[in-house]
């Protein structure tokens, strides 16, 4: 495919256009199904898909990074969203409260120097995501697509009643068009480092080789769409997590033997 090198010009400084750093990789399946609350059903695939970007959200550059698995929910196949790591406060409370989106804060390096590329991902003190590689020349772009990603809106009840809820659990659709414009193959090494804030290393442990990628779209579409609840005791196990992530967590973090107070008790 000829690419027009207008479609990839952009303007000094402009935020707008920067290609996605994508990074799949496989996973065990029982890790990804470990993840997915009662509803929601493992891929035909075991996959791992990251995606690091910078973009204008609203209109300011957000750094960010997105972990996925691969999921169907009632027979549509798309990426069940783990987490949004991003770099401005402004948009996670927003983001989970009106819609589900699982963002988090996190501390994003992501650029690219000539054919090298480079990304790193810190949480809490903690670098729990790392990738270096060179760029090896364009991919096949594909044909314009929507892709699928599911998240979960709900809100347990005031006090904290157990198996209690104010708004019960609810699948959230988010459908995405894409108009592929250039793909550039880029060979590199991920690592995944131990941390307790963002447990990728050891919940959704590498199986065998990534594949990196930049990628340049631009978005045709995008329709966020509440569907179907969710049994509401089942997933109360789902229920507290590491923060707005969807990891396992206790208490809003990390799980841990907690001491409490006498005061308490």
């Amino acid at each position: 495919m000829t690419v027009d090198p207008n479609a990839l010009k952009i303007n000094p400084g402009e935020i707008i256009g920067w290609p996605i750093l994508k990074i799949d990789y496989p996973t065990a399946p029982e890790k990804i199904a470990a993840l997915l609350p009662p509803g929601i059903e493992p891929g035909e695939e075991a996959q791992v898909h990251l995606s690091i970007y910078c973009f204008p959200v609203p209109d300011e550059p957000e750094f960010g990074v997105v972990i996925a698995v691969d999921a169907d929910y009632r027979g549509t196949p798309g990426d069940y969203v783990v987490g949004y790591g991003i770099d401005q406060e402004s948009a996670i409370y927003i983001s989970k409260e009106t819609n589900g989106q699982p963002k988090f804060p996190c501390e994003i390096d992501y650029y690219r120097v000539e054919d090298t590329v480079r990304a790193r991902c810190s949480h809490q003190g903690y670098t729990f995501l790392e990738f270096s590689g060179k760029t090896v020349g364009a991919a096949p772009v594909p044909e314009a697509h929507v892709e699928n990603e599911f998240w979960i809106k709900y809100s347990r009840a005031v006090g904290g009643a157990e198996k209690s809820y104010d708004f019960p659990p609810h699948v959230v659709l988010v459908k995405t068009g894409f108009a592929p414009v250039y793909r550039e193959t880029v060979e590199g090494e991920l690592k995944l480092l131990e941390s307790p804030w963002d447990p990728i290393a050891d919940l959704l442990p590498m199986t065998g080789p990534a594949k990196a990628y930049l990628s340049t779209a631009g978005m045709t579409s995008r329709d966020i769409t509440r569907e179907g609840p969710l049994d509401p005791d089942a997933f109360w196990p789902f229920a507290d997590t590491i923060g707005s992530s969807r990891w396992p967590g206790q208490n809003g973090g990390p799980p841990r033997e907690m001491v409490i107070p006498s005061m308490f008790r």
